[in-house]
């Protein structure tokens, strides 16, 4: 008995040291980022960014925690979907991957604005998608 509740001690000891330590390291990563844009956008701007960054990071978990909550739906006819919802499938099926993927992405086109515009004019043109037109006997 005193060895369970020795080991649940420590155990407990161990995570409260782990959540103190984690506090300190992001604390340590605010106040190194509010530094680093303080003199290009004011105080004011750098605590703004500290609050983005912020943000989008607990965003982000937040819904790689919910992807992990509902779990991977498997259908059977996978085969026989489209491209657009294997891509879904996909990226509720790896979500820091796909978070990667599209943080990459959105990287890219900012550098270069003429990838949006033939991105989306891809997306909104209705020739370039295959219609299921059933033949006529």
């Amino acid at each position: 008995m005193k060895s369970i509740l020795r080991r649940l001690f420590f155990g407990l000891i161990a995570t409260a040291a782990l959540a103190v330590s984690a506090g300190v390291l992001v604390v340590a990563l605010a106040y190194a980022l509010f530094a680093l844009a303080q003199p290009h956008v004011g105080s004011a701007g750098a605590a703004a960014v500290v609050a983005l960054a912020g943000a989008v990071l607990m965003g982000l978990l937040g819904l790689g925690l919910a992807l992990l909550a509902k779990g991977p739906k498997r259908k059977p006819g996978a085969a026989s979907q489209d491209p657009l919802q294997v891509l879904m499938a996909l990226m509720r099926e790896r979500p820091i991957v796909s978070t990667s993927a599209l943080i990459a992405a959105a990287v890219v086109a900012i550098r270069n604005p003429a990838i949006i515009a033939s991105v989306v004019k891809a997306i909104l043109d209705q020739k370039s998608r295959p219609q299921n037109k059933k033949a006529k006997p």
